[in-house]
């Protein structure tokens, strides 16, 4: 597992530069707010927030079609299935290799894109702790589409359209958490736990989802 967890990431750093483009576009995506919603300070600041886990989002689905994909394109799938090791524990590695390459670069660069947005250091931590801990989940849903469309040629789209309807419920309650750590009357709390219980929940489902699909896929 630790040499799967390993390849993996020198995988994710060589092939394309999938944590770079990550970036760039997470930057482009907050970058362009301020043009559409113009100079008003006070209201960068206010949905700064949003604005940031938006963009994080649609980064972290940047690279998900490639998570299986390569491994299929070079007969490494076959022996991924074949080997004595439960298959959800070499998904779960590879979930982990994918969010430490590619999505963990789009949290640590969070605070720079929530000074450009006029954000306060509260509501940077809590945006950056709330990514931290909700951006998992996205991996986890999205090695299920990305194990779904494994067999197709060009499924990227397509496990976009999957997984985005899935991630909403980490969006709002990120969000919510966020904005939860700025207004004073807002409990942090709550909001902060459910989406705790959400990662947890898909740290369990979406491998084991993803391995079922990888079998029948295999079959």
């Amino acid at each position: 597992m630790t040499a799967l967890l390993l390849r993996d990431l020198k995988l994710s750093i060589r092939a394309g530069g999938g944590a770079l483009i990550g970036i760039l576009f997470f930057m482009t995506v907050v970058a362009v707010i301020p043009f559409g919603v113009g100079p008003d300070l006070n209201l960068l600041s206010r949905i700064g927030p949003a604005i940031v886990w938006i963009g994080a989002l649609l980064a972290a689905l940047l690279g998900l079609d490639r998570m299986f994909q390569a491994d299929r394109d070079d007969g490494s799938l076959d022996l991924l299935l074949m080997q004595e090791h439960p298959l959800v524990l070499t998904v779960l590695v590879k979930c982990l290799a994918h969010w430490l390459a590619n999505v963990l670069p789009l949290v640590i660069a969070s605070p720079l894109l929530g000074l450009f947005m006029n954000m306060s250091e509260v509501a940077i931590g809590a945006v950056m702790l709330t990514l931290l801990v909700g951006s998992p989940a996205l991996t986890f849903i999205g090695a299920v589409g990305a194990a779904v469309s494994v067999t197709l040629p060009r499924g990227g789209l397509l496990v976009s359209i999957l997984v985005l309807p899935l991630c909403i419920p980490v969006l709002i309650f990120g969000v919510s958490a966020a904005y939860a750590a700025v207004e004073d009357p807002a409990p942090f709390l709550p909001p902060f736990l459910i989406l705790t219980a959400i990662t947890m929940f898909f740290a369990v489902l979406g491998p084991a989802g993803a391995a079922l699909a990888l079998r029948n896929a295999g079959d």
